[in-house]
């Protein structure tokens, strides 16, 4: 056995959860995954893994050990079928991360005619609104909506998003519908309160950014009430247009102040220097790129 096949073992035993998974995914037997373990233990002088009779799991140095070494791996793996003239097929697992609202809707449908491609790749969807630590999560690629902070990571956009001011049928028919932003004062807007500045409002005026100052009876830290509520007539919601394009679609919503929109929000695929070469990653980039449909969004 070459050092290789005792980090692959390892990387194995991580990604699917216990060593006989590993000798399964692996086509080993479990008595060389361990050993090839134990040898990897020994070497680095620290375990690795945590073992219980239903589960392995990485220790806190094995984790960080994991995050170091499988990139590296993945590069030897792919150099090699290069070197031999071999065709890199996708496989292996894919770890992806994205919005907790738009990962089902959007991406799953991706994931879907990509897994129906690529039949020998797992994905492992992973669903937060935050920025990830790709390296600290051990995530190969993920979609962010937003303005990106500077990091070392590569992007590529997908695209971008409306931001849309709407209300019910009902709320237009007792109260009028506002023609421009400043009339917001008038009206009951629903405000979300965990917002950076809760109760201001982006537009574009006369071709520059301005914020207006809106107010209402209710207000929520969620999205999913202020929709509830803006469906019932209690005022006017704020959001990407994604978010309630079915809303809009039903008619259960409309739209107002089209006109005044903020410049649409970037979306795009991240992943780590040097990733992109992973067949798995590069393969699924690409679709991507060309299925993700962002349209009339």
């Amino acid at each position: 056995m070459s050092r290789i096949d005792d980090f692959e073992a390892f990387i194995a035993i991580v990604e699917h959860g216990s060593l006989t998974a590993a000798a399964r995914r692996t086509n080993r037997s479990l008595q060389s995954i361990s050993r090839s373990l134990a040898t990897l233990e020994e070497a680095v002088g620290v375990e690795l893994v945590h073992r219980t009779t239903r589960r392995s799991a990485p220790s806190e140095a094995g984790a960080a050990f994991f995050r170091r070494i499988k990139p590296a791996i993945d590069e030897i793996n792919e150099a090699t079928l290069k070197a031999a003239n071999q065709r890199s097929e996708p496989s292996g697992v894919l770890r992806v991360g994205a919005p907790v609202l738009f990962g089902p809707d959007f991406l799953v449908p991706v994931i879907a005619g990509y897994m129906r491609t690529h039949p020998r790749v797992e994905v492992d969807l992973r669903l937060s609104d935050e920025f990830a630590d790709l390296g600290a999560e051990a995530l190969d690629l993920a979609v962010r909506i937003g303005d990106l902070p500077d990091s070392s990571l590569r992007a590529k956009r997908l695209g971008a998003l409306r931001r849309v001011v709407f209300g019910a049928p009902s709320y237009f028919a007792e109260r009028g519908r506002p023609s421009h932003p400043f009339e917001l004062g008038k009206h009951s807007c629903i405000v979300r309160t965990v917002d950076e500045r809760p109760g201001e409002w982006m537009f574009q005026i006369d071709g520059k950014p301005r914020t207006v100052k809106v107010a209402g009876t209710f207000r929520s830290n969620l999205m999913t009430p202020i929709y509830a509520a803006a469906i019932h007539g209690l005022g006017l919601g704020y959001s990407p247009l994604w978010q309630i394009k079915h809303l809009v679609d039903d008619g259960r919503v409309e739209l107002v102040l089209t006109e005044f929109e903020p410049v649409p929000v970037p979306i795009h695929a991240l992943w780590q220097e040097g990733r992109s070469s992973s067949a798995k990653v590069r393969a699924f980039l690409d679709m991507l790129a060309s299925r993700l449909d962002l349209r009339n969004l």
